[in-house]
């Protein structure tokens, strides 16, 4: 086991994991945290706790400090700065003729690196808009491509259940969701019941597939032949929670029957 706290980045819904590092920290205290891209500006928002080891994904890194006043206010200059950069850095792009859309802008703490968000169809050659930046804002500067679920994950929005979408409020991993899925729960396949604003799969297909699976496991498959105690017919539809299905009988037509009702 070891120790963690959870701190997020931006007031972003993902939770990373941080060594307290023996620091008396509480929640929602802003620090300063050590990262493979730097120093970060954070907000602790779980509190000290025992984790397996086997749930840390690389090497952990530590809280360096909580952040002092003055720290604060530099961070919010950084943040007013960048929310600027995105603007100077797509009307450059777009002089560039660069088919690129630029989504989010950050700077670690220390401003040893503007990080550039952006999404594009086609893979974007932007050395020169690099050079051009960096010349701009006197800085190591990043430029990362990313998918449409990401930047659905960075701006957030609301889904067809009326709720802020998990990708942007909870979800630490956007995993991968596959049409089979969408079959396994017996779902429209309609792409406006199954997609959500970002154009791909709805990320809550994923969190009742174990138990739709386990489900289907007790149940005949659609156009399997079965005895039933109405008589013999052919399966032609299913009720996978309530382990009910519809059996079209030639003599009587299509009747409905529960799992039990089925003769071996």
């Amino acid at each position: 086991m070891v120790k963690v706290v959870g701190v997020v980045f931006n007031n972003k819904g993902r939770i990373y994991y941080f060594s307290p590092n023996y620091l008396d920290l509480k929640l929602n205290d802003a620090v300063i945290v050590e990262t493979e891209k730097g120093l970060q500006f954070g907000n602790i928002k779980m509190n000290e706790k025992d984790i397996p080891n086997d749930q840390i994904k690389g090497s952990l890194k530590k809280v360096i400090k909580k952040a002092s006043k003055k720290d604060i206010k530099f961070n919010e200059t950084n943040e007013k700065e960048a929310r600027r950069a995105i603007y100077k850095c797509q009307k450059i792009a777009n002089s560039y003729d660069l088919k690129m859309k630029i989504i989010d802008a950050h700077y670690t703490f220390d401003r040893d690196k503007l990080v550039f968000k952006f999404v594009a169809d086609n893979r974007i050659d932007f050395r020169e808009l690099a050079k051009k930046l960096a010349s701009i804002y006197k800085t190591r500067i990043e430029l990362m491509q990313v998918g449409v679920r990401d930047k659905a994950k960075e701006i957030g929005g609301y889904g067809q259940c009326g709720r802020q979408l998990c990708c942007h409020k909870f979800l630490n991993d956007i995993e991968s969701v596959s049409i089979s899925m969408a079959k396994n729960q017996n779902i429209s396949l309609n792409p406006n019941k199954i997609n959500g604003v970002c154009g791909r799969l709805l990320c809550c297909l994923k969190y009742e597939d174990v138990c739709y699976k386990d489900c289907r496991k007790k149940l005949p498959k659609i156009g399997d032949v079965i005895e039933t105690k109405e008589g013999k017919g052919t399966v032609v539809g299913l009720d996978i929670l309530k382990q009910k299905y519809r059996v079209n009988i030639p003599e009587i037509g299509i009747v409905e029957v529960e799992k039990e009702n089925v003769s071996n």
